[in-house]
């Protein structure tokens, strides 16, 4: 007995509180299939996004790795010109050189979630006086060059794993409402809905047999 009030209590606050006729149960039938394609979509959705991530993490790792390699390659080279040169003749070789590189970043989407497409160009060096200048002063310049241009690539990845990963995560959300919140209510009160009704259709169907009975005696 108690666990059937117990059952009975929970699906009560399990259902939406509507009222029990016929044009509340067809809205309903209608918006709980609706709301089941809605969460297909979504669980499709959520594959597609693990595909992406899974893409993404292993750009990502591959690209860290060179760059990790490139990074220390370029600090040696940095380090042996600064060796060589000294900081102020560094520095006075720096002035006045452009960037030797062309970056682009342009909005790009995937899947409906925006992030970033950066693409880098390496330029040919500017060239500069050979006066109190080392002959690796070109190699350090091409390694940092060559450092951005990998660093740019992992910056793009990195950012678009973040947010395919947050979104996913937030499908996984919606996805976990609709199928364990919002669809069970809509059933449990489909269910509820036609069961009044038909313990209403019993109750009419008796009170019409014993008015039948009744007056025939």
């Amino acid at each position: 007995m108690v666990a059937h009030q117990i059952l009975l209590i929970t699906e009560i606050m399990e259902r939406l509180k509507l009222p029990p006729t016929k044009s509340t149960l067809l809205v309903l039938k209608r918006k709980v299939t609706f709301l089941e394609l809605g969460a297909s979509l979504l669980e499709r959705k959520k594959e597609l996004l693990s595909r992406l991530v899974y893409d993404r993490l292993k750009q990502y790792r591959m690209l860290r790795k060179d760059s990790k390699a490139t990074l220390e390659s370029a600090y040696y080279w940095l380090g042996l010109t600064h060796t060589r040169m000294g900081s102020r003749s560094l520095q006075q070789a720096a002035l006045g050189l452009k960037p030797p590189l062309k970056i682009n970043i342009l909005p790009r989407s995937s899947i409906g979630v925006q992030h970033p497409a950066v693409t880098a160009e390496r330029l040919p060096l500017q060239p500069v006086g050979l006066m109190g200048t080392d002959t690796s002063f070109d190699e350090t310049r091409r390694q940092l060059a060559d450092m951005v241009v990998l660093l740019a690539r992992l910056g793009e990845a990195e950012t678009a794993l973040w947010r395919l990963l947050e979104e996913q995560r937030k499908t996984q959300k919606r996805v976990n409402a609709l199928k364990y919140n919002v669809i069970p209510k809509y059933h449990n009160t489909i269910h509820f809905i036609t069961s009044t009704l038909e313990e209403e259709e019993r109750n009419t169907l008796f009170q019409i047999k014993l008015l039948r009975e009744r007056s025939q005696v």
